[in-house]
C-alpha cells in the first residue's frame, strides 16, 4: 500500500541558510487515496516575523509567542513521514527547511521518495495557464478556504496530488513507456508509480482506440477534414439583415446583443470591399463592435464565394478572441460548420519523426530537456493541433524546441507529411474560409520566394496602424550576437557522435572539423562584437540615441569614422569565412549520407539530412544578411547598432530597416492583391487619412475606400482632461519634471485609490519615476509595477496590477496599445510625454533627409502625425467599455501651449479639457471621480 506524506511550512523567508526558520507546519498521510492522518502546528521561530509574512499568512509574533519550538514536535514530525513518499508544491523549499531544523535537532536528513506536485502538474497538466498551488486549485474547483496556511495548503496538494495521479493512470501505455525512460532524470520518483499504470493500461485496451501511434509516439486522434458545403440562399442584404436584427440572429447567440451604430455600416462596406476588389481604410472607434461586423461580411463573402480571406492581426489576444470567441458565436447564423483556422510558422509545430528521434537519445538529457519531453508526450495525447503555444515549455526547454520543431523538416526530404501537424495545418488551411493568422507571417509571406500562407486574394488587417511597423521589419534586417552565438551552437550539436551512431563507418574526422571550425566562427563572432561595442562605446557619434528599450543607438549613415567600418567589414568578412566553412562543413556530411537513403530505409537518415539542410539554409542567410552590411550604406535603407549600457558581454544588436517602405508596400501588396482592408480605432490624423495613405503607399489612383466610424461611447460625459500649467520644463530641468510627474503620480493615487496606468516615451524617465515612487510610497499602501524594472511579460504586469486593489503601472513602448484594462481596474491614465520618436532615431533621421530633399518639413510629414496615431493609441487605454470612466492626466503642456497641440486635440474626442495648476487640479479631479 503506497503512502504518501504531503508537506507544507511557512516561513520567515525563503533561505534556510539565511537563518528563516518555520513558523507552521501542516501534514497529511494520505493512503489508497485516503487521509489517514492530519498534523498541524504554529512553530516558535525564535526570531523577527517579517512584516510582508504576516500580510501573506496572517501569522503574526503574537499567534506563535506561545508556540512550541520545532525542537519540541521534532520527533512527531520525523515519524510522520516513515516509509512514504514526501510530497510537496515546490519540493526543494518544503525539504530543504524540514531537513535544516531535524538536522539542527539532531535528527538525520529525509531521503524517501519524493514528488514535487509543481513538477507533476507541468508534466500531467501541461497546458495549464499557472502552475501555482492556488491558481490550480481555482482552476480543478478545489476548496481553498485559507491560502498560504500550511494545513490548508497540504490539504490542496493531496487534493491536486489525487487528480495527477488519476491523469497519470489514465494515459496510454505508449506514453507510459516512453516516460518511464526518462523518469531518473526528474526529481519526482516516478518509476514505481509509472510500472503500477503500465500493468494496469495493459488491460484497458480499449482506451487505446482514442488515440494514433505515429513514429512510435501516442497521440490523440485527429479529426478528418469536413467536406461539407456550405448553403446560402438569401441575398446579402437580407442576411446581414437579419443577423443583426432579426429574431434569428446575433440576439439569439450573444447574451445582450444590440446592433451598435456604425457596427452594420463597417460590415457593408466590408462586404463591398470585398465584392468590387476594393482597397479601404476603415476608422473604427472603441465600441463600434468592429472585428463582429468585418467577420459577418467576410465569412458570408467566403462562403457564397467559395473563396478563403486572410484576416491578419498584430495582438495573439486578438487572433484568440477572434477564432476561440468570436467566430463560434457567428457560426451558428449558418447552415454548415464554419471553417476557421489559425495559422502560424512551421516553428510553432512540433515534428513528431524528430521528437521520436530525440526519445531515442534520452540518456543524454539535461534536467530541462527530460521534463520538456515528459510535458510533450503528455501534451500529444491532448492536442489537436501539435502548436506548441498551448503548453508552457521549461525555462530551457526552448533549447530543446528548436530540435522538434516542424522547421527542422526541410522540404529537400519526404518525412511521411501526412503524420505531420503542419502539414494537417496546411489542408486545413487550404479548405478554410477564413484564416487567422498575424502581421509577421503576413509580412513574411509578401517578402518571401516560398510562400508561406496558401495562396489568397483578399486580406483584412486588423490593427492596421502596425502594419508599417511589423513590415519595417521584415523587409530589413534584425541580427543580435547572443542569438548568432545560439544558432552556431545549435549548428554544433549536429556534431556529435550521437547523431550518428547508427553509421556502420566512422565520420569522427569530420565531425571533429565541423566542431573546431563551428569553435572558430564562435570566437570571430566574440571578437567583432568586443570591437563594435568598445569602439562604439569611445565614439562621439552626435547623433547618438536610445531606443525605447533603453539600448544605445548608432547610425552608420552618421558615422565619419571610416577606419571602424573597414575594420568592421573586414572582421565580419572573417566571421563570415568561417561561417561558409561550416556550411561547406555541413554539405560534406550531407553527400555522405545521401547515397544511404536509396540503399536504406532506416529514418534516422533522412532526419539527420533534415536537419543538416535545416543549418545550411541558417549558413546562406547569414552571410547574405552580413555581407555588405558595413559596406553597403545607401540612403535609401537605413542602418544602424544598438547596445544595452551595462555591456553584458559586450553584446550589439544589428538593424536595417528601407526608409521608404511605402513603394514596397504599394508593389508587394497593394498592386498583387484584390482586396486589402485596413483597420483599427487609430488610422486618421486630424480626421483624415492622407498619413496612412502616404505612408502604406497608396496612390492617388488606387480605388480605395476611405471610411471613418466614430465610438458610440460618450466621452465628453466619461472623460476629462487636465494638463498642469505649472510643471517645469523638461528641457531645461529633466531631474525636476520627472520629481513633479513623481509627486502629482504620488498625490493621484491618493484620489484614485491607486488604478493608474502611466505612460512613457522614455526608459530611463520611466525607470527614475519608479525609484522616486518606491521612495515615496509606503509599500503596504500602493504596490508600484514598472515594465523593465519589475519582472516579467506585459502580461503578467497587466494581471499583477489588477490583482491588486491600490497599484499604479508604469509602460513604455508597449503599454501604448493592445493593454486592456476594463472597468474599475483602470480610472486614471497619466501620459507623461506626448509620443514624439526621441530624436536621432536612425530611420527618422533618414527619411527626415529624404522629406527635406523634396523641399517639405519633415515634421509636418512624419513626425506629428506618427505622435498623433501613438497618443491616439495610449488615450484609448482609459474607455474600454460604455461604462468606464476616468482622467487623462497629460503631463505636457506642449498638447495647449504649442502651434501644433491643436491637432493632437482634435484627433481625439471631444472632451472638457482643464488646464490649471497641478493643485487645482487635483482638487477638480477628486471632485469629479
Amino acid at each position: 500500500m503506497t503512502t504518501f506524506a504531503i508537506v507544507d511550512l511557512e516561513t520567515t523567508g525563503n533561505s534556510s541558510s539565511k537563518k528563516d526558520r518555520i513558523i507552521e507546519i501542516g501534514v497529511v498521510v494520505m493512503k489508497e487515496n485516503k487521509i489517514s492522518n492530519e498534523f498541524s502546528s504554529l512553530v516558535y521561530p525564535d526570531r523577527e516575523i517579517p512584516p510582508f509574512i504576516t500580510s501573506l499568512t496572517g501569522i503574526s509574533e503574537e499567534d506563535v509567542s506561545h508556540a512550541p519550538l520545532f525542537s519540541e514536535i521534532a520527533q512527531e514530525v520525523y515519524d510522520l513521514f516513515n516509509d512514504a513518499y514526501i510530497v510537496a508544491h515546490n519540493i526543494e523549499f518544503d525539504l530543504g527547511f524540514l531537513n535544516a531544523e531535524l538536522n539542527k535537532c539532531g535528527y538525520p536528513s529525509l531521503y524517501n521518495p519524493i514528488i514535487d506536485t509543481v513538477e507533476l502538474a507541468r508534466i500531467l497538466m501541461p497546458s495549464s495557464p499557472s502552475f501555482k498551488l492556488g491558481q490550480l486549485s481555482e482552476q480543478l474547483n478545489f476548496g481553498h478556504d485559507r491560502p498560504h496556511r500550511a494545513l490548508s495548503d497540504a490539504q490542496v496538494t493531496s487534493d491536486l496530488l489525487i487528480h495527477l495521479l488519476k491523469l497519470l493512470r489514465n494515459l496510454p501505455e505508449r506514453t507510459l513507456k516512453h516516460l518511464l525512460k526518462i523518469t531518473s532524470k526528474l526529481k519526482s520518483r516516478l518509476d514505481l508509480l509509472l510500472d503500477e499504470a503500465i500493468n494496469k493500461a495493459r488491460y484497458h485496451a480499449a482506451q487505446e482506440e482514442k488515440f494514433h501511434i505515429w513514429y512510435g509516439v501516442a497521440v490523440k486522434k485527429v479529426n478528418l477534414l469536413s467536406s461539407d458545403e456550405h448553403a446560402i440562399s438569401s441575398a446579402y442584404e437580407t442576411w446581414i439583415n437579419e443577423a443583426y436584427t432579426g429574431e434569428q440572429g446575433l440576439k439569439q447567440f450573444i447574451n445582450g446583443f444590440e446592433s451598435r451604430k456604425g457596427q452594420k455600416e463597417m460590415s457593408d462596406i466590408v462586404y463591398q470591399s470585398l465584392s468590387k476588389n476594393q482597397h479601404a481604410l476603415i476608422e473604427a472607434g472603441a465600441g463600434t463592435g468592429k472585428s463582429i461586423a468585418y467577420l459577418l461580411s467576410t465569412l458570408y463573402y467566403s462562403i457564397i464565394n467559395k473563396q478563403r480571406v486572410i484576416i491578419s492581426t498584430h495582438t495573439t489576444a486578438l487572433q484568440n478572441q477572434l477564432l476561440y470567441e468570436e467566430v463560434p458565436k457567428l457560426a451558428n447564423l449558418f447552415d454548415k460548420p464554419v471553417q476557421a483556422v489559425l495559422y502560424k510558422g512551421r516553428s510553432h509545430y512540433i515534428s513528431l519523426v524528430h521528437f521520436s528521434y530525440e526519445l531515442e537519445n534520452s540518456q543524454y538529457d539535461n534536467y530541462d530537456e527530460a521534463l520538456a519531453k515528459a510535458m510533450i508526450l503528455v501534451w500529444l495525447t491532448q492536442t489537436t493541433t501539435g502548436d506548441i503555444d498551448e503548453i508552457q515549455l521549461p525555462s530551457n526547454g526552448q533549447q530543446f524546441w528548436h530540435k522538434v520543431s516542424a522547421e527542422q523538416s526541410g522540404k529537400s526530404v519526404n518525412l511521411k507529411s501526412e503524420q505531420s501537424y503542419f502539414y494537417w495545418a496546411e489542408q486545413k488551411a487550404l479548405h478554410a474560409d477564413i484564416i487567422i493568422t498575424n502581421h509577421s507571417i503576413l509580412c513574411l509571406d509578401l517578402i518571401s520566394a516560398e510562400s508561406h500562407l496558401p495562396p489568397f486574394e483578399k486580406v483584412i488587417i486588423d490593427e492596421g496602424h502596425q502594419l508599417e511597423s511589423v513590415a519595417s521589419r521584415y523587409f530589413g534586417m534584425r541580427l543580435n550576437y547572443k542569438e548568432l552565438q545560439k544558432q552556431l551552437s545549435y549548428i554544433s550539436e549536429n556534431f556529435s557522435e550521437r547523431y550518428v551512431k547508427f553509421l556502420s563507418y566512422d565520420m569522427n574526422p569530420l565531425l571533429d572539423r565541423n566542431k573546431a571550425a563551428v569553435e572558430e566562427a564562435k570566437e570571430e563572432l566574440s571578437q567583432l562584437s568586443k570591437f563594435i561595442f568598445n569602439r562604439m562605446r569611445r565614439s562621439r557619434q552626435s547623433s547618438t540615441s536610445k531606443s525605447d528599450v533603453g539600448r544605445m543607438q548608432y547610425s552608420l549613415q552618421e558615422l565619419k569614422d571610416q577606419s571602424f567600418l573597414s575594420t568592421a567589414a573586414e572582421m565580419t568578412n572573417r566571421f563570415l569565412s568561417k561561417v561558409q566553412r561550416i556550411q561547406r562543413g555541413l554539405e560534406s556530411m550531407v553527400d555522405q549520407l545521401l547515397p544511404l537513403t536509396t540503399s536504406s530505409n532506416d529514418e534516422k537518415v533522412k532526419i539527420v539530412l533534415s536537419r543538416l539542410d535545416h543549418f545550411i539554409q541558417v549558413c546562406e542567410k547569414m552571410v547574405t544578411q552580413l555581407s555588405t552590411y558595413f559596406t553597403d550604406l545607401q540612403q535609401d535603407e537605413a542602418k544602424w547598432i544598438e547596445m544595452d549600457g551595462d555591456g553584458l558581454n559586450h553584446s550589439i544588436y544589428m538593424f536595417s530597416e528601407p526608409v521608404n517602405l511605402n513603394q514596397l508596400l504599394q508593389k508587394r501588396l497593394f498592386t498583387q492583391k484584390q482586396s486589402v482592408i485596413l483597420t483599427s480605432a487609430t488610422l486618421t490624423t486630424n480626421q483624415s487619412f492622407s498619413f496612412m495613405r502616404k505612408t502604406l503607399g497608396f496612390n492617388k489612383t488606387d480605388n480605395l475606400i476611405q471610411v471613418n466610424i466614430p465610438s458610440p461611447y460618450s466621452f465628453d460625459e466619461n472623460v476629462n482632461l487636465m494638463v498642469p500649467n505649472d510643471f517645469p520644463n523638461v528641457r531645461d530641468d529633466p531631474e525636476e519634471f520627472i520629481y513633479s510627474v513623481s509627486e502629482a503620480i504620488y498625490s493621484m493615487a491618493y484620489i484614485t485609490k491607486g488604478r493608474m496606468l502611466v505612460l512613457f516615451t522614455s526608459y530611463d524617465m520611466l525607470k527614475k519615476t519608479y525609484f522616486l515612487l518606491k521612495e515615496m510610497i509606503n509599500p503596504e499602501e500602493y504596490m508600484v509595477f514598472g515594465q523593465g524594472v519589475s519582472s516579467g511579460s506585459r502580461d503578467r504586469l497587466k494581471k499583477n496590477f489588477q490583482a491588486f486593489d491600490q497599484s499604479i503601472l508604469l509602460g513604455t513602448s508597449s503599454f501604448w496599445e493592445g493593454v486592456d484594462i476594463p472597468g474599475d481596474d483602470l480610472s486614471c491614465l497619466v501620459i507623461v510625454r506626448l509620443p514624439f520618436q526621441p530624436p536621432g532615431q536612425p530611420v527618422q533621421t533618414l527619411r527626415d533627409k529624404h522629406v527635406k530633399d523634396k523641399g517639405k518639413n519633415p515634421f509636418m510629414e512624419y513626425s506629428l502625425p506618427e505622435a498623433i496615431i501613438r497618443f491616439r493609441q495610449g488615450f484609448g487605454r482609459l474607455i474600454r467599455s460604455s461604462t468606464d470612466r476616468g482622467v487623462v492626466f497629460v503631463c505636457d503642456q506642449r498638447i495647449v501651449e504649442s502651434k501644433y497641440g491643436k491637432y493632437f486635440m482634435s484627433s481625439i474626442p471631444n472632451i472638457p479639457l482643464t488646464h490649471d495648476s497641478t493643485t487645482k487640479l487635483l482638487k477638480r479631479m477628486e471632485e469629479w471621480l
